[in-house]
């Protein structure tokens, strides 16, 4: 008797030991500029899903296919000679908005999992937009112990950066076009 209360004692303390052990928090990254040019001028620069390339230094070059349809996809080309592969969830021109998803991408390059974004042109009172920016994901070492690399730090401060820098040279290229 005294040798199944030990086991199931044992089993007890395992089986509470592994339902607190837990992966990843789902992370979200948020970003917006304001662009002197207007919002119809702005969402003319990002409105096409496979356009990524023309805003984005990120992207050497991109290929796409299906255009703004649900569905559509683009590969965009990095620097590293790598590439990103996305998926367009909804495309809205009323809302000057658009969703997509990324269905792959090497941890090298950005070291998220089930990444989703949305991106939205606003107009601004004063005659400028704002262009808002938000994204959801997991980073891609989806298990206990990440290293540096792909841990949550990594994964907000690459998603971060990348939103930066493209907003940055979107508010230059849009400006420069009104």
């Amino acid at each position: 008797m005294k040798y199944f209360v030990t086991l199931t004692a044992t089993a007890f303390m395992a089986a509470s030991g592994v339902s607190n052990a837990h992966g990843p928090s789902r992370q979200k990254v948020e970003e917006s500029v304001e662009i002197n040019a207007p919002a119809d001028t702005v969402w003319g620069v990002i409105k096409d899903f496979g356009s990524f390339s023309a805003w984005c230094p990120k992207a050497v070059s991109e290929t796409s296919q299906g255009g703004n349809e649900k569905g559509a996809t683009r590969e965009l080309k990095l620097a590293s000679g790598r590439s990103i592969k996305e998926e367009l969830k909804s495309h809205d021109p009323d809302k000057m908005s658009y969703s997509y998803k990324i269905i792959e991408v090497d941890p090298a390059d950005l070291p998220v999992a089930n990444y989703s974004s949305t991106i939205a042109v606003k107009a601004g009172a004063s005659g400028g937009s704002t262009v808002e920016w938000s994204g959801a994901f997991y980073r891609s070492f989806m298990t206990n112990n990440p290293p540096p690399e792909q841990n949550d730090e990594a994964a907000i401060n690459g998603v971060t950066a990348i939103y930066k820098e493209c907003l940055a040279n979107l508010k230059s290229v849009a400006e420069a076009k009104k």
